[in-house]
């Protein structure tokens, strides 16, 4: 007799009635449920959607890099915190933190939370709609409609720190610009996209090593740390931003991630290296055929027991190629000044000076263009 058991319910802890898991709020998303966390700390999640068909509409670089730098730009103005990511052909992996909303708003509060939130406001609209909702708000107070005034703040508020809100943004924005450059109509995602509510710890930390480790999964690269794309790329490229997303991740503070240890520790960046090679290994069947691609074992090996994770100087400077390639002027800090100044001209009056410092450059070395 068959005594094995069958495989749990995916509806098991949720209550028939409501639809709802307790303790945890909850939402419906084309057919599929989906748990959302409501912890005052903050909930992670792994967000991943893909596009029409499979088709490979995030294909080249300027695409992908495209749709990094609106995703970057969507999280910072929407409160979302951007732990790791992976942007492949066709489609996206993102680990994001969203905030407890209720303690990220409290900046717009008190008696400068107008001017603060307008400020914000700024960072990603145009001044004429900014001096118009000045305007709006002023006329409001001035005529004494307070239940107005605080229903117009709360409108302006409502998007803020909504993982729904900033995947479909982050998407429709894409889109809209995708569309433009290849003169195309329509959709370019198959459906609405897909959450994982992460815990905080070792699973937080496997699911950031899943994502980094996509590109090498899909044969794109054979090092995780040369996927321009992707959280580990752009922190191994020296992006503060991307490295403190990982020690997020890792549950480590920024300082730790290429600081100066003990010979007898790693620092987060060769710890995170070892975490890759050591959960990305190939895996092969009985016949000797590799069933998921990855590192070969002798890789794996040398990396994490002959290496430690760490990586030579002359590794680490070709993790940097972008300034190589696309910085302009590269040199030290004085010489790239004195590039500026010959070239001024090609140059908005705003910008003071030329020399801006690679990110964890051991070198001292200083690019024309500060580049993520």
């Amino acid at each position: 007799m068959d005594t094995t058991k069958p495989p749990a319910s995916p509806f098991v802890g949720i209550d028939a009635k409501t639809m709802r898991v307790p303790g945890k709020s909850s939402s419906f998303s084309g057919g599929r449920f989906r748990i959302l966390g409501n912890s005052e700390d903050g909930e992670s999640y792994h967000i991943m959607s893909r596009t029409v068909g499979g088709e490979f509409l995030l294909a080249d670089d300027i695409e992908r890099e495209a749709f990094r730098k609106l995703m970057w730009k969507m999280a910072d103005f929407l409160g979302i915190r951007v732990l790791t990511y992976a942007v492949m052909r066709n489609h996206f992996h993102v680990l994001i933190e969203v905030p407890h909303r209720v303690t990220w708003l409290q900046r717009f509060d008190g008696p400068q939370g107008e001017e603060a939130l307008l400020k914000h406001l700024g960072s990603f609209y145009g001044k004429g709609y900014i001096a118009m909702l000045r305007e709006e708000l002023s006329s409001l107070r001035t005529s004494g409609n307070e239940f107005r005034y605080n229903e117009r703040l709360q409108q302006l508020k409502r998007r803020f720190c909504d993982l729904s809100i900033f995947v479909k943004e982050l998407k429709e924005r894409y889109t809209r610009w995708f569309n433009k450059r290849h003169a195309r109509k329509g959709t370019m995602w198959m459906d609405r996209f897909k959450s994982v509510l992460v815990q905080n710890g070792p699973a937080l930390r496997t699911m950031a090593a899943y994502i980094d480790l996509n590109p090498v999964r899909a044969g794109l690269v054979a090092d995780p740390k040369d996927y321009a794309w992707s959280g580990y790329g752009e922190a191994m490229s020296g992006s503060r931003r991307a490295q403190r997303g990982l020690c997020k991740a890792m549950d480590c503070g920024i300082e730790s991630w290429d600081k100066t240890l003990p010979r007898d520790e790693v620092s987060a960046r060769e710890k995170y290296r070892v975490w890759l090679y050591s959960d990305g290994k190939e895996r092969v069947n009985r016949a000797g055929q590799v069933t998921k691609k990855g590192f070969d074992r002798e890789t794996s090996e040398r990396v994490v027991r002959e290496e430690k994770g760490k990586l030579s100087a002359f590794e680490l400077a070709q993790t940097r190629v972008r300034y190589f390639s696309e910085g302009l002027v590269l040199g030290s800090r004085a010489w790239v000044e004195e590039m500026f100044k010959t070239h001024r001209e090609n140059f908005g009056p705003k910008r003071k000076t030329g020399a801006r410092k690679l990110n964890s450059s051991e070198g001292g070395l200083y690019s024309m263009r500060q580049l993520e």
